[in-house]
């Protein structure tokens, strides 16, 4: 065998060997990835995390106050233990549900409004857009 063939043939070995696409075209292309998103339902519990990040996101938003924001976390952690509560109690009964979670919001937006006052209240009401955006970064 000529030095050029031999050549020719270790490179062409080496090639094979080494997984080179050209010598493997029946191997699948590997499987993207899985992607599991989690749908939430109307019953679905909230998540603890969800008071505090929108805690954090009114904190940027409004430019709360430290005091105002322990006050608004501790009240955002008490609306979502609540209704995660009436989510259980009322699960198979959802009139009676959507009634215990609209009590649930209103005691909690007068918490709001006496925490952060009637200039701020109106400002989170007119930045709620912003601060759900915010709250995504969290």
């Amino acid at each position: 065998m000529t030095p050029a063939r031999l050549f020719l043939s270790a490179f062409t070995l080496s090639l094979a060997a080494s997984g080179c696409s050209i010598f493997h075209h029946h191997r699948a292309a590997p499987a993207p990835p899985v992607v599991v998103e989690t749908v939430r339902t109307p019953a679905s519990p909230t998540p603890p995390t969800a008071a505090r990040d929108l805690a954090d996101a009114m904190t940027t938003v409004l430019r709360l106050r430290p005091d105002q924001t322990t006050k608004v976390r501790q009240v955002l952690n008490s609306t979502v233990e609540q209704a995660n509560a009436a989510r259980q109690q009322y699960a198979a009964q959802p009139s009676q549900l959507k009634a215990a979670i609209t009590r649930i919001n209103v005691s909690s937006d007068k918490q709001l409004r006496t925490i952060l006052g009637p200039a701020a209240y109106q400002e989170l009401k007119a930045k709620q857009p912003q601060i759900q955006a915010e709250m995504q970064k969290h």
